[in-house]
């Protein structure tokens, strides 16, 4: 089975992300494509503290993936809200890892293999990114190339699929960054001040891949 997500849990409150623009169901699930982010309130942590993911191997225990809190999921995918900020879908979402090898071995524990890999500069150092699929959402998992350390991979960031980016930002207003060029040919982002309203999610919005 292809391995997808299922749901991102997220210590923050509904009404953070209500004040965002994204529509929050009354059990706190905020649906964005086929993905239900679940808000579970700011007393469990700060940031995305989990994920349940579908299709994981029938045989062992992954309830830890690489430092990730991790369920297991056989739930049927979430029906896609309509949101006042203009997000159909989850673009990507980031990992961060302090041990790159390690990270991407247990991904591959769980029949998950890279797509693609790119080297960039992140605050003037050298990162790698590599890229996983699963399901709609890409998995860019970030860290160092050169070195590796101890401790857990973290998730850290969502970037979020609109139909119309300049749109989005008018919405936004002074709590987003100008609209720029994406790294993606054809394609534009701009980058929320999340914790204006709350959020402690970094987050981005881009606009769709380009039809060929």
């Amino acid at each position: 089975m292809t391995v997808t997500v299922d749901e991102f849990d997220v210590a923050d409150a509904p009404d953070a992300w209500e004040r965002a623009g994204f529509v929050v169901d009354s059990d706190a699930v905020c649906r964005v494509g086929n993905v239900r982010i679940r808000l579970v309130g700011c007393e469990r942590g700060t940031g995305i503290i989990g994920w349940s993911l579908r299709g994981l191997p029938p045989q062992g225990s992954f309830d830890d993936l690489d430092g990730v809190p991790t369920t297991r999921s056989n739930t049927a995918t979430a029906q896609p809200a309509t949101h006042p900020n203009g997000a159909t879908a989850i673009d990507h979402v980031v990992l961060l890892s302090p041990d790159l090898g390690r990270t991407v071995s247990a991904l591959a524990d769980i029949g998950v293999v890279p797509r693609r890999e790119r080297d960039a500069e992140l605050g003037g150092r050298r990162v790698r990114q590599v890229f996983f699929r699963l399901g709609e959402v890409i998995l860019e998992v970030v860290g160092s190339p050169d070195t590796a350390s101890e401790g857990p991979s973290t998730l850290w960031g969502i970037t979020y699929v609109v139909d119309d980016v300049d749109a989005s930002a008018e919405f936004f207003g002074d709590h987003t960054t100008e609209v720029k060029d994406a790294v993606q040919p054809g394609r534009r982002i701009t980058t929320i001040r999340h914790k204006d309203f709350g959020m402690s999610v970094p987050t981005a919005v881009i606009s769709p891949t380009p039809q060929r």
